[in-house]
């Protein structure tokens, strides 16, 4: 398993740091960057010194847990196996909060490293109070460790409490041991250069006024984000702008792949036929509710199906790197969720023929800031483009006129604008909180924000 520059460095200064007498190293890397390599270097150097006779990896998901085994297993197969004798295991935070204490016991007698993965999701520290997760580990993994290496792609908690295990200074700032920023990962070709597109309208009506953006709309009225990701109209837009994308770069790279994000099961299912019956697309769907979801997973990592929609399945960790153009239509808008889904379509491929993961979401106000703040984190270079292509419904919804398109890094890529005309939507659903009629009556536009653009 040969080793990127980056994860040797970090497991040099990780060794470093633990033969120094530190118990504690904090590692934050890009997402999609490999982190779980590095780990798994982490641990064989270790074993091999005698310095440690266990080793329990810890992660958010069954997904993730896998994926840690899987490449533990092939890094140190004495150690990470299925047979009598192991000595490695990777659980997930829950599972480890579900079983009594006889498990840890041998630990005891033991020395043990412990590698947290997204710990993040584990909370607690100071005067807070820990949640579940951080709570078993603050009072008994803590305790038992010889060492513990934490690992994170998005560092930082929505609710604001400090990080379980985490050192933060005066400032409340993170302390972090080792850094592999997004830039740094872009420039090695470590992730691909994420180039996002903001799609947007320039007349929402609501109640007999116009607004000429989907964020005015949302921040002037009672117009919900929900509204639009239910609106047939602006579905079809985003998910043929994707398509015609994934079909681009499936010229050059044939098993490439797409995620689409959904908000519901039922919005997931909606999706998947649009796909299917609309655009003629190949489709897997994955979400808590199907037989083996793990399993659905697994077969379109290793096939070339074209799309898969997920519902809260495909997230931090989920590796799947032929996934290059992703579809982020969920109401879940923090910066880290926006971040993770983002990681999913960057981690790059020796075998990869374009070098991009495109992410294509509405210009709702929230989104276009994390997505500023990504370009912000890659300052060398920018490209903020707005688009000239148009194409238009007929009354079954099928594409009339195809489009101009402008080259991005080589790549063309169908930029539309188009128009929906008197499109009405009357919303009556119980998920929505406000009764009123509303329509696209003017043009989608899409804007790319391209970080790390080359020149």
């Amino acid at each position: 398993m040969r080793l990127r520059d980056w994860q040797s460095e970090c497991a040099s200064k990780a060794l470093e740091a633990f033969n120094s007498g530190n118990r504690n190293f904090f590692v934050v890397a890009s997402p999609g960057s490999g982190k779980t390599f590095m780990a798994a270097e982490v641990a064989a150097r270790l074993l091999k010194q005698g310095v440690v006779d266990l080793v329990l990896c810890l992660s958010p998901s069954a997904e993730v847990r896998d994926g840690i085994f899987r490449t533990f297993n092939l890094r140190i197969p004495d150690c990470f196996h299925r047979g009598i004798g192991a000595s490695g295991y990777s659980l997930t935070y829950q599972r480890l909060l579900a079983l009594d204490d006889s498990f840890l016991e041998p630990a005891k007698r033991k020395r043990l490293l412990v590698i947290c993965d997204e710990i993040h999701h584990c909370s607690g520290g100071g005067a807070t109070v820990p949640n579940a997760w951080g709570s078993k580990i603050l009072n008994q993994i803590l305790e038992l460790a010889t060492f513990t290496l934490c690992m994170s792609g998005t560092p930082w908690r929505t609710d604001q409490f400090p990080i379980a295990l985490a050192k933060y200074d005066d400032n409340n700032e993170l302390i972090i041991d080792y850094q592999y920023s997004l830039k740094r990962a872009v420039t090695d070709k470590v992730c691909r250069q994420p180039v996002i597109c903001l799609i947007d309208n320039d007349a929402c009506k609501i109640k007999q006024q116009s607004y000429n953006s989907i964020h005015e709309a949302l921040t002037k009225t009672d117009l919900m984000y929900q509204h639009i990701l239910n609106n047939e109209h602006a579905l079809k837009h985003i998910l043929q702008s994707s398509i015609d994308k994934l079909m681009a770069i499936r010229l050059v790279t044939r098993d490439a792949g797409g995620l689409v994000v959904a908000h519901s099961i039922e919005h997931a299912r909606k999706i998947k036929k649009i796909l299917e019956k609309d655009f003629q697309q190949t489709v897997e769907l994955v979400t808590y509710r199907e037989k083996n979801p793990q399993q659905i997973i697994e077969i379109f990592r290793r096939s070339d199906t074209p799309w898969i929609v997920s519902v809260g399945m495909i997230a931090e960790g989920t590796d799947i790197p032929r996934l290059q153009v992703c579809c982020h239509i969920t109401t879940v808008r923090t910066e880290m969720y926006f971040r993770q889904i983002l990681g999913r379509v960057l981690r790059a491929r020796p075998t990869d023929n374009a070098f991009e993961g495109f992410l294509y979401t509405f210009a709702e106000p929230q989104l276009k800031i994390y997505a500023e703040r990504i370009q912000s984190e890659l300052p060398d270079y920018e490209v903020l483009m707005d688009v000239i292509a148009k194409r238009y419904f007929d009354n079954n919804t099928k594409w009339l006129n195809g489009s101009e398109k402008q080259s991005i890094l080589g790549i063309n890529i169908d930029s539309e604008i188009t128009e929906v005309s008197e499109v009405g939507i009357n919303s009556r659903g119980t998920e929505m909180s406000s009764n009123f009629h509303w329509d696209f009556t003017g043009s989608f536009r899409e804007q790319i924000i391209k970080s790390f653009a080359q020149i």
